[in-house]
This record gives structure tokens, sequence and C-alpha cells, in this order.
């Protein structure tokens, strides 16, 4: 069991990774390629649009063929999505990067279930800090990321072309990786053993509460940190502070993953989601209060911790909502509502940046 988890948490970091450096980026390099300008935030919004349209897709594909298969799918998508990135900004072309961040999108389709494939593997009273101990490789994401974006910018003579690349190697890894993960085979169900009508599960208080944390912890956190890099650009701040504030931002994010399975079952998931809204509350307060580095470092590390109490804690509850069978078509739909929510904020994004600073 530890064994698979450890894996898991592994393929988690390297996505992440991959992740971290493009939200440290992509706004940056949409600015700079785009003819209108408010589109600077187009190619990540494109990026959540594309994870969201794949979640469901990704885990019907998976309950047929295994998970095995499904991850290596998505990761085959990723590495030609980093790929196609890379062309586009040496070709300085807007459109194709955006096709290259919808690719990526479609990998974090697949790769979101990441987390439910540590539940599978777990016990029933490990199933909570399975989760968060796959979540904690995005600790590991917040100290690759943003150095990789800072240390490759220049590798070439155009910004960021090389960092594209370098998402393409972590990929790859991620791929050997996943050659020695073992987990259990799809289970075969006929149509008379398909669970309960899916408006009977989601009308169910515990799934409203688990959907509803992910949504707007998941919104709130990608609106604040998709227009941070922009905002922080124009006070002005060096690119070295931008990449140092995502970096804390993606710690705040993960580094609770460590401790928050054990808080929830010491006190709660509840309380520890209302914990995770307060702390997303602060950001939004302290955000509004000044634009100096220390304001937007600040601000960032509570949006993190925010959203990973809300996160995990949302997963767990959700865990509580569907029976084994039931679980491919309500992990689906929960990631899909999640997602349409982050793509929301994240199009508003640049929006809101652009026009009202």
């Amino acid at each position: 069991m530890l064994r698979n988890i450890w894996l898991l948490s592994a393929m988690q970091a390297l996505m992440m990774s991959g992740n971290t450096l493009l939200i440290t980026t992509s706004a940056l390099v949409g600015f700079s390629l785009a003819t209108d300008k408010s589109l600077a935030t187009l190619p990540l919004a494109s990026q959540f649009l594309a994870t969201m349209l794949m979640t469901i897709p990704a885990s019907l594909w998976m309950q047929k063929v295994g998970r095995r298969v499904g991850f290596a799918t998505g990761t085959l998508l990723g590495l030609l999505g980093a790929v196609t990135l890379s062309y586009a900004v040496f070709q300085q072309q807007f459109w194709l990067f955006v096709i290259g961040t919808i690719l990526i999108g479609m990998f974090n389709g697949f790769g979101m279930y990441y987390r439910f494939a540590a539940v599978e593997v777990a016990t029933d009273e490990y199933k909570s800090r399975a989760i968060s101990y796959v979540m904690a490789g995005g600790v590991f994401a917040a100290l690759v990321g943003p150095n990789l974006a800072n240390w490759t910018r220049d590798w070439t003579e155009i910004p960021f072309a090389s960092s594209y690349l370098v998402i393409a190697g972590l990929y790859i890894i991620s791929l050997l990786a996943l050659f020695r993960l073992r987990l259990p085979k799809p289970v075969v169900r006929s149509k008379n053993d398909s669970g309960r009508r899916l408006s009977e599960i989601m009308l169910q208080p515990v799934f409203i509460v688990a959907v509803m944390g992910g949504m707007f912890g998941f919104a709130v956190m990608s609106l604040v940190m998709t227009a941070t890099p922009l905002a922080m650009e124009h006070h002005p701040h060096p690119f070295s502070d931008i990449a140092f504030v995502i970096q804390w931002h993606v710690l705040g994010m993960f580094v609770p993953s460590f401790f928050t399975g054990h808080l929830i079952r010491r006190w709660g998931v509840l309380k520890i989601m209302l914990l995770g809204a307060i702390f997303n509350l602060l950001c939004v307060l302290i955000n509004l209060t000044g634009t100096s580095l220390w304001h937007y470092w600040t601000a960032l590390v509570l949006l993190g911790v925010g959203w990973n109490f809300l996160f995990v804690g949302g997963t767990t509850l959700l865990t509580e909502a569907y029976r084994a069978e039931e679980s491919a078509r309500v992990q689906a739909i929960n990631d899909f509502m999640v997602y349409s929510m982050v793509t929301l904020a994240s199009v508003t994004a640049g929006a809101l940046q652009y026009q009202f600073g």
C-alpha cells in the first residue's frame, strides 16, 4: 500500500512541478504573445477549461481500462502539450501556445485522480492520510517549479522557450514511475450493479458540502493566483520576486498535506474546511490593503493553506457520499463541477486585472 501511495505522490509532484512552472510563466508569456493584452490569462484559463472537460471522460476511461493505462494516456497528452508550448514560444504563436496549455490541461484532468487512486489502495482509517500524502507531492513542486522557471528563463534568446522542454522531461520521468505502480484492476460490473441515480447522490448534504468546499476553495485560489504574476509585474516587482511568491504559495498549498489528514481525524473534516474558508477570506483582505512584496507573500501563503484544507477536506468528505460501484461517476461529476468554477475564475482574472488593476 505505502509503495503505491508514495509513487502516486511522486507522480503528483512531477505533474504539479510542471503546473507550477506554467502558472508562474503563463500569464507573462501570454501577455507578450497576445495582440489583445486582456487575453493574457486565456492560456491558463484554457488549461483549466480543458481539465474541466476531461474530468468525466478521464474517469470513465479509467473505469474501463484501469488507472495505469489512464494515467499513461494523460501523461502522453501532457508530453505533447509541453513540446507544443516550447515550439509556440519559439514561433511567437499565441494561439498555438493556447493549444499547448489545453493539452497540459487534458493531462491534469487525468492527474487529478491520483488522489482517488490512493484512496482505492488505502484502508478505511488511512484514507484521509493517503489523500494528504499524495497531495504532499506538491511540496516538491513548490521547490522545483518556480525555480525551474527562474533558472531556465534565459537559456535561449526567447524567454521561457526552453522552460517548457523541461516540463516534457518531468513528464517522461512520470511515465517511468508509472511502470512501477501496482493498482487494482477495474472491476467489471453489470448494468444492474451501477448504484443509485446520480441525482439521488448529489442531493445528499455530504455531497453538497464536499463539492462546494472544493468549488469555492479552488475558485478563489485560481482567481487570486492567476492575477498575481500580472499584478506584481505591473507594480512593479522583478520576476525573481514573482517566482518567490508563487513558490511560497505552492508550499502553502501542499506542506499542510503532511498533517491535514491527522487534523481531520482529530478535529473533524467540517472544522478543517471552515478554517480553510477563513484563511481564504484573510487572503482577500490582505490583498486589498497593499501591493508590497510582503502583502503578496502573506496573502498567497494563506491562500495556499486555505485551498489545502478545503480541497483535502472536500475530497475526504466526498468519499462518504458514494459506494464503490458509484465511485467513477461521482468522482467525475465532483471534479467537473470544481473545475467549472476554476475555469470561470481564471478567465475572469485576466479581464479584471487588465480593466481595473
